[in-house]
């Protein structure tokens, strides 16, 4: 995920939040990452407590991280979602 976000992967890894994650007061959390949508869907975003990632409709995304290292962290996360859920 360092020079491009796959998307497919990270819908993958947002479904799998909502389904085996625990649900919170906004949306459902699993190994500290945040799974939040919009109310029709076209909007989701991952998010754990530095980094937030918001994915549009037609494959856009915007990414917001303090460091490259809260970067690296989230990805970490992300891709361990993905391997072991």
């Amino acid at each position: 995920m360092k020079n491009d976000l796959d998307l497919h992967m990270l819908l993958r890894v947002f479904d799998k939040i909502r389904t085996k994650g625990e649900q919170i007061e906004q949306g459902h959390q699993l190994e500290g990452v945040k799974a939040v949508s919009d109310f029709d869907g076209y909007t989701v975003v991952l998010s754990d407590v530095q980094c937030n990632l918001t994915l549009f409709f037609h494959n856009k995304y915007e990414f917001d991280y303090p460091s490259g290292t809260a970067r690296e962290q989230f990805e970490n996360r992300i891709l361990y979602i993905d391997k072991h859920f």
